[in-house]
This record gives C-alpha cells, sequence and structure tokens, in this order.
C-alpha cells in the first residue's frame, strides 16, 4: 500500500513540476510595446524609405533602426518617422531584416529589393564581407513556437503522468488479491 501512495505522490510531484517550469518560459517571450514599419516595404536598389514608429508610453525617447541594408538611422523623440537610403548594391530579390528600437522594446520589420533572382546560381558560392555582421536565421515572429502553448503542453504532461500513476495503481491492486 505504501508503494501505491509513494507512485501517486511522485506522479502529482512530476505533473505539478511539469506545470511550473512551463511557466517562466512563456513569459520570456520578447515583447513589443511599439508599431513600426517601412514604407513601402518593397523598393529597388538605391531608394528612398521611409522609417516610423508609432508614439506611446513604450516609445517616447530616440528610436534606432538599423539594417544591413542601409546606415543606421535615429528617429528623434519629437518626430515620427526618418528616411533612409537603401544601399545600391542591395542584392535584388533579397529581404532584409529592419530592427527598430525604442525604450527598451524592439521589433523586426521587412525590406524587400525590387527585382528577379539572379539567373546565375553557382555550385559555390563566394564568400563576401558585408558592412554588417550577420543576424542569423531569421525563424519566425516573436519565436518559433507559433501556436503552440507551453501551459497546454504542461497539463498533458500531468495528465499523462496521473494516467501512469493511475495504471500502476491498478496493476499492483490487481497482484495483490490474485495472491491474497
Amino acid at each position: 500500500m505504501r508503494a501505491i501512495c509513494v507512485a501517486s505522490a511522485s506522479a502529482v510531484l512530476l505533473g505539478v513540476g511539469a506545470l511550473t517550469s512551463c511557466v517562466p518560459a512563456a513569459d520570456a517571450a520578447v515583447r513589443t510595446d511599439f508599431d513600426f514599419g517601412v514604407q513601402p516595404s518593397t523598393v529597388g536598389a538605391d531608394a528612398q524609405v521611409t522609417l516610423w514608429v508609432e508614439r506611446n508610453a513604450a516609445c517616447e525617447g530616440e528610436a534606432e533602426v538599423s539594417s544591413p541594408v542601409f546606415d543606421a538611422v535615429a528617429i528623434p523623440p519629437e518626430k515620427s518617422s526618418a528616411p533612409a537610403r537603401v544601399d545600391a548594391d542591395a542584392r535584388p530579390g533579397a529581404v532584409y531584416d529592419v530592427e527598430f528600437f525604442c525604450d527598451g522594446s524592439s521589433g523586426t520589420a521587412h525590406l524587400t529589393i525590387a527585382g528577379d533572382q539572379p539567373a546565375h546560381h553557382p555550385a559555390h558560392h563566394p564568400t563576401r564581407h558585408h558592412r554588417h555582421p550577420s543576424k542569423g536565421v531569421h525563424a519566425g515572429e516573436g519565436g518559433t513556437l507559433g501556436g503552440l502553448d507551453l501551459k497546454e503542453m504542461g497539463l498533458g504532461a500531468a495528465l499523462i503522468a496521473g494516467a501512469l500513476g493511475t495504471a500502476y495503481h491498478l496493476a499492483r491492486r490487481r497482484t495483490d488479491e490474485d495472491t491474497g
């Protein structure tokens, strides 16, 4: 009987541990509390774009905007937009990240360079040195677990642990009845 209580308590503690470990991960997602953008979002090389931020309590100070395809731009606190000139050597068909930073919050917009992909695709790609370091693979907005709720995963783990504990309890009870 003591083994059954220990197994049930272990299953409950495992489920509670799974639920509580999910909460910090869900709250750790980066939130953007201000709106921002690039207009137009598709341009040719050497074109001018307008970078804009929505001024609210989350973005009252200077907004800094950076991208590998243009020089860094600062939007002063008294303004909501600033121009930027796209580099003349921007690759046609490429999509560049445009990062906005304001008062501790940040977000990423996209700027597409008009034109077709190059017709020639060499088997070996020569190394090119860019003005800005690579920022890694763009793997989604706000995280790569879109549509996956960690709290639901924790609840599922708790239910599985409970089912295993119940199955163990019933199996042990039948074994005791058979021998008794």
